[in-house]
C-alpha cells in the first residue's frame, strides 16, 4: 500500500521545514475586485483559500518573524497587531 507523503512547510521564524499541519497559517484573501482590497485572517485549519505563510507552534518563532516582518514580505502587504496578538494567544493556549 502507497503512503501519502506529508506537505512539508518552512516556518518563518526559524526557516526549518515542518509538516504542514503543525504550523499556524496566516493567510491573505481578496475581499473584493479591488487589488487593494483584503483580509489578513488566522487560518488553524489550514484550508482557507488565499495567500498563506507558517510559523511554527513556537513563541519565539513567531516573535522572530514579527520582528524581521518576513510574515509581511511573503504576503505582500501589512499585518495588522490584532492578528499577531490572536496567533500569540493561540500558541500560548496550545502549550
Amino acid at each position: 500500500m502507497h503512503t501519502r507523503k506529508e506537505p512539508q512547510r518552512k516556518c518563518m521564524g526559524c526557516s526549518e521545514m515542518f509538516p504542514k499541519r503543525t504550523l499556524v497559517r496566516v493567510v491573505k484573501t481578496k475581499v473584493s475586485d479591488d487589488p487593494e482590497a483584503y483580509e489578513i485572517t488566522l487560518d488553524l485549519t489550514g484550508k482557507k483559500a488565499g495567500r498563506g505563510a507558517y510559523v511554527c507552534r513556537n513563541l519565539a518563532c513567531l516573535q522572530k518573524a514579527r520582528k524581521a516582518k518576513r510574515i509581511e514580505r511573503a504576503l505582500d502587504c501589512k499585518i495588522p497587531d490584532d492578528v499577531y496578538d490572536r496567533m500569540e494567544q493561540e500558541m500560548t493556549a496550545d502549550g
